[in-house]
């Protein structure tokens, strides 16, 4: 008598998953469901992979992504396998910045990551691919797939292209800071309406060097994406061939047994965070990677950013502190010739696994230089800056730490007098009506993961700073975070933060305050003693939400300098 309905009873080494839902006589109910969703008998004795696509018309980031899950699918159905597509949100962070709804972003990441470990954890997937477009959804994929620790790999969505106003190109964030140029009076209401209306032309993440493209960026390095995934336009045929041939990965994975463990290791995190510096990438990827690791059981904190950016040069020209958009660095080569040059820098580890099923260094032989002439990427000779562009700041006001995008181009050190608000908007309206002056350090607070809740980004505030033509000027710091859009002198990830009894809690108007990126410090100018009264007199507000999402998200979120993750019991190793 069989044990099986559709075979030998065996379970495949293809199939260590799937086989729990498509063995046995006891399994016909599974099998006749899966039937109704096109499976054939065949398809059975088949690996099952879960195609996760993000798909969403909230965002343009996004909104072709559906198409892209097809092409995954297809390359996983022509290797041998059978695909199995869903889907999870998406939210945007450019159409809820500077509002109340912007607290979800952060929010999303793990919400997103808890649906794909739901659906594929549930339904029995061998493996996975998942597909990524906008800021959150990126790491929110890595974390489910290193949760679930089954053979997968990650496409990103690719970029846009940009948008271009009397012969200049342009994105999202020239529309942030041309309101505040509006607010100066150095453009009217038509060349506002002009901005607004031609910077987003299409699909695709944001142009510039910003979240999506650094966190795109970060998870090739790490491995976890085939070779130049980050670095393709959304709508480009090198982008449908990413996404069928990561189809096909995911089944030699399955064959090889890879798993992200196998590559997700401490050496290629340390590539993420050396290609991100390099790239002079978002502050995000900061808080992105620390919960990416902490997914996979890494111990990775603000030290190894400190360490490795140190060693490692700022070489990429790109906005918003450079000069050139994401589909410049596209069409000279994309990632894979400056991580060749690094590696043979001694910047990179090359023994790290890929998702390839070889290593680093093996993806990169063949790779050839950047053309000659080409300005958007800097030689290792003559870099933007000799070294790391993320810098971890401790002090009076940062015990546990605070993360600062230092460029350069804004000083390296700045003492003001402090200008707080207690919410983005109060400090928004307030830089755009004049009353911030130079000199002053706007502070932000209340706007941490338990605080906001959420931790918003500041592209509003500060994109209205530099509209102003304030950037050299005035300095920022919160407890919130930055939208990869935003630059000048702006410290965020301030922790631990104001709403749970951290310093910048009782900082007042007037205060001094130095920010010193040669010494890595940020500092109240007050005395200890002082500091201590006010902390004594200082009460914790009441929470803003008491139900729904976001009074979880509160309940359950740690620290900023910890990856703001929502399951922090994880024993790391």
């Amino acid at each position: 008598m069989k044990k099986s309905g559709n075979g030998n009873g065996r379970k495949s080494l293809h199939r260590v998953y799937s086989s729990q839902i498509t063995e046995t006589v006891e399994r016909a109910p599974s099998r006749a469901m899966l039937h109704a969703v096109g499976f054939s008998d065949k398809d059975f004795k088949k690996s099952q992979v879960g195609i996760a696509s993000t798909w969403s018309m909230v965002t343009p980031c996004n909104m072709h992504i559906n198409k892209l899950a097809s092409m995954a699918a297809e390359g996983v159905n022509a290797a041998g396998g059978k695909a199995v597509e869903f889907n999870t949100i998406t939210i945007s962070d450019g159409i809820s910045m500077g509002t109340e709804g912007m607290k979800y972003s952060l929010v999303s990441r793990e919400v997103i990551a808890d649906s794909i470990e739901t659906v594929a954890g549930c339904e029995w997937f061998d493996g996975l691919v998942t597909i990524g477009g906008c800021d959150k959804n990126m790491p929110g994929c890595l974390i489910a797939m290193a949760r679930l620790n089954r053979p997968s790999v990650f496409v990103y969505g690719g970029t846009i292209m940009p948008g271009r106003v009397q012969g200049k190109d342009v994105d999202i964030v020239s529309v942030f800071e041309a309101v505040g140029a509006h607010a100066r009076g150095d453009i009217g209401d038509k060349q506002l309406k002009e901005i607004e209306a031609k910077s987003i032309p299409g699909p695709g993440s944001c142009g510039g060097m910003y979240t999506a493209n650094t966190m795109g960026s970060a998870i090739e390095a790490l491995g976890m994406s085939l070779p130049n995934s980050s670095a393709q336009a959304a709508i480009s045929e090198e982008k449908a061939h990413d996404c069928r041939n990561a189809g096909a990965a995911v089944l030699n994975l399955i064959k090889l047994g890879i798993r992200p463990s196998d590559i997700m290791t401490k050496q290629a995190f340390e590539n993420a965070i050396a290609v991100v510096t390099a790239l002079g990438g978002s502050t995000n990827a900061v808080l992105h990677l620390l919960a990416m690791a902490h997914a996979i059981g890494v111990k990775l904190t603000l030290e190894d950013f400190t360490r490795v950016g140190k060693r490692t040069p700022v070489l990429a020209d790109l906005k918003p502190s450079g000069a050139f958009v994401m589909a410049k660095f596209v069409e000279i080569g994309g990632l894979l010739p400056l991580m060749k040059t690094m590696l043979e820098a001694g910047l990179l580890h090359g023994d790290c696994l890929t998702v390839t099923g070889k290593t680093l260094k093996q993806n990169l032989a063949g790779v050839k230089p950047y053309p000659k002439g080409q300005l958007v990427v800097r030689p290792l000779s003559d870099p933007i800056k000799k070294d790391g562009h993320l810098v971890v700041l401790y002090g009076n006001l940062a015990p546990k730490g605070a993360v600062a995008k230092i460029s350069g181009k804004e000083g390296l050190t700045f003492t003001g007098k402090a200008r707080v608000f207690n919410s983005e908007e109060l400090a928004l309206k307030a830089i755009l009506d004049g009353t911030v002056k130079k000199g002053d350090v706007i502070v932000i607070r209340y706007e941490g993961p338990k605080g906001g809740p959420g931790m918003r980004e500041m592209l509003a505030p500060t994109s209205a700073v530099m509209g102003k033509g304030l950037g050299k000027d005035v300095a920022l710091i919160t407890d919130g975070r930055f939208s990869g859009g935003s630059h000048g002198f702006v410290v965020g990830h301030i922790t631990p933060e104001a709403q749970v009894g951290g310093a910048l809690a009782i900082v007042k108007n007037g205060d001094s305050i130095t920010i010193d990126a040669e010494k890595r410090t940020l500092n109240l100018n007050v005395s200890a003693t002082e500091i201590e009264k006010r902390m004594r007199a200082w009460k914790a507000p009441k929470p803003r939400y008491t139900r729904g999402v976001l009074a979880k998200y509160a309940d359950q979120v740690n620290t900023a300098s910890e990856g703001a993750v929502t399951d922090s019991s994880l024993t790391l190793v």
